[in-house]
């Protein structure tokens, strides 16, 4: 079987990175926190099962923004299985954390679209059925 270990993504503010997935994926925690032979900073964040890599822009460079999504190459949004989308939603919207649009209820998931606070676009799923074929079905 094929499944996602970890993405590894440049963030502007490690710590600001930390703060949203401490809220989006509350099982998550830090598994390394380190620094490059480069000096620049990375951490992996995540469970048993897999994890995001942040990381600092190399020691010296330039970053720039991110292209605007779905309009240009590159990432869209990253997705991640939650347990309770409705509680993860609570907390963002608490957090002040702004969303691409409301909930999406579909028969055996539930949907939340946000972003954080570098602008990178978050789909968090909540599954109610553990059978692929209603887990993955498109309505």
């Amino acid at each position: 079987m094929t499944q996602l270990e970890h993405a590894n993504i440049t963030v502007p503010d490690i710590d600001a990175a930390i703060r949203f997935l401490s809220l989006a994926a509350p099982d998550f925690s830090i598994r390394k926190d380190g620094v490059a032979e480069q000096g620049y900073r990375w951490v992996h964040v995540g469970n048993d099962q897999g994890y995001i890599a942040l990381q600092a822009a190399h020691v010296g460079a330039q970053p720039v923004t991110s292209n605007e999504t779905y309009v240009n190459y590159g990432v869209n949004h990253l997705g991640l299985i939650i347990d309770d989308a409705a509680a993860v939603e609570a907390g963002l919207v608490d957090a002040g954390y702004r969303r691409n649009g409301p909930m999406i209820q579909d028969s055996h998931r539930r949907r939340l679209y946000f972003y954080d606070d570098a602008g990178f676009e978050w789909e968090l799923v909540e599954y109610m059925s553990d059978d692929p074929a209603e887990r993955y079905l498109y309505e």
